[in-house]
């Protein structure tokens, strides 16, 4: 499914107007049609810096951005690209540390479209592309790049990686990497690994979590019929969290290193999976106090994030004692972690958008048992297709919620906040998509 994209800039907009009118609506996975895109922009993927790719069902961009800040904290320049968008369009795309701005993302999405032709290219394959062509014009020391979807099929797979990774791994986008196809694992949790850890190339390091053993099977499978060279958390490196740090130790030797200030346990493993993927890559040098810098000073929006004073925090009467938090949470393995890492409290405020292709009672089932008692706010997730509002309220009731109602928007949905039994702290997630519409609304735009 594409990604909505506006601009407030006219020449950015009219180019992603193109870019809905040409693309084929939908993303159908496959490596030709951006490998022959990129061979008619001359093959920007064979000329960038050293790369960093990094696969997985969640924690992908968490890891990336460990790696970024770790680069960044050791002096380098680093390219980045991620997805979806929060807000604007630009995040998908930083250069050498700043996101690209309007004056030059414009012209470079012309020089894309203009080539395009009759390639077929979807949304995210015509912006990979001109990620790669803005990387290989402008000199940087690293490029850290996250998979969009899946991993063997997914756009950003023609890149030479110095190393790969593998986040962790749950069931999600089931219509695309569940489909049947020949020659691909059964049972579904394998072929998730399996998709995942298609990222793996000839040589190659391929550092990967901890997984369950039907999972990580099939990734050894992978990383063997690829002639990658697998490095596996509990055989290749190990990471505990020991009180207000995290002891990691490889071949290499042993470190220590802060506990991120990203909410949550969970980015612990996320942090150390960084750390494992720059211990056991070659092509860039950063020393041990630059991962340390990285992992305490490492920002991610909508990840466990709690929202600061604006515009809509302000149209509360008073805002809960333990604040209000915003993660994407998309799908069940997302809000399981949430659930994990929430405080005990007497009352939770949950207000919640769904997309329709994803398991809303899977996700509400974990968000409900966060706290005592719970209410639920039912959102639309305008501009894609979701799950009904009126749907999440029933399956709320029916699961347990104290209260649930739905809402027409975020604005409305704070509107409502005082008719329910008053909140300790508020969490409002379910999809990226959602949490964008939030920030733009409490002017907290990613950076």
């Amino acid at each position: 499914m594409p990604d909505h994209a506006l601009s407030h800039d006219p020449a950015v907009q009219a180019q992603l107007d193109r870019l809905w009118s040409l693309s084929p609506g939908a993303d159908v996975l496959g490596l030709s049609r951006i490998t022959e895109l990129l061979a008619r922009v001359g093959n920007p993927h064979h000329r960038l810096p050293p790369v960093f790719h990094v696969a997985g069902t969640n924690g992908k961009g968490s890891t990336c951005a460990f790696l970024r800040a770790m680069l960044e904290a050791d002096g380098k320049r680093v390219h980045v690209y991620s997805s979806p968008h929060l807000v604007r369009f630009n995040e998908r795309i930083r250069l050498a540390g700043r996101l690209i701005d309007d004056a030059a993302l414009a012209p470079l999405l012309a020089e894309v479209l203009d080539r395009a032709g009759n390639v077929g290219a979807s949304f995210f394959e015509v912006t990979t592309a001109a990620a790669f062509l803005a990387f290989a014009r402008t000199p940087a020391d690293a490029c850290v790049i996250e998979v969009g979807l899946g991993g063997r099929l997914d756009a950003t797979n023609v890149v030479h990686p110095m190393v790969c990774g593998v986040a962790g791994l749950g069931i999600d986008h089931e219509a695309f990497l569940l489909a049947a196809e020949d020659g691909t694992p059964s049972t579904p949790m394998a072929r998730i690994a399996f998709e995942k850890a298609g990222i793996a190339k000839q040589g190659v390091p391929l550092v990967t979590q901890r997984y369950p053993a039907i999972a990580s099977a099939a990734v050894a499978d992978v990383a063997a019929a690829r002639g990658a060279v697998l490095r596996a958390r509990g055989e290749a490196w190990q990471a505990t969290q020991r009180g207000d740090s995290i002891a990691y130790q490889d071949a290499i030797g042993s470190l220590e290193v802060p506990l991120p200030a990203l909410a949550g346990t969970h980015q612990c493993d996320n942090a150390a999976l960084a750390v494992a993927m720059m211990r056991h890559q070659c092509g860039v040098t950063v020393s041990e106090a630059a991962m340390s810098a990285g992992i305490r000073d490492a920002r991610w929006p909508a990840r466990m994030q709690r929202l600061s004073d604006g515009p809509l925090l302000r149209t509360l009467p008073a805002q809960p004692a333990q604040g209000v938090w915003l993660d994407g949470a998309h799908n069940e393995s997302a809000a399981a972690a949430i659930a994990a890492n929430w405080p005990g409290t007497a009352q939770t405020t949950i207000i919640l958008g769904v997309l329709a292709n994803k398991d809303a009672g899977a996700i509400l089932r974990h968000l409900l048992g966060m706290a005592q008692s719970v209410s639920v706010i039912a959102l639309p997730v305008h501009g894609h297709a979701y799950h009904p509002p009126e749907s999440l309220v029933r399956q709320a009731l029916d699961l347990g919620a104290a209260a649930a109602t739905p809402a027409e928007s975020i604005e409305h949905a704070f509107g409502l906040l005082p008719a329910l039994p008053s909140p300790d702290r508020i969490l409002i997630a379910g999809s990226l998509y959602l949490a964008g519409k939030v920030l733009e609304a409490n002017d907290e735009l990613p950076d």
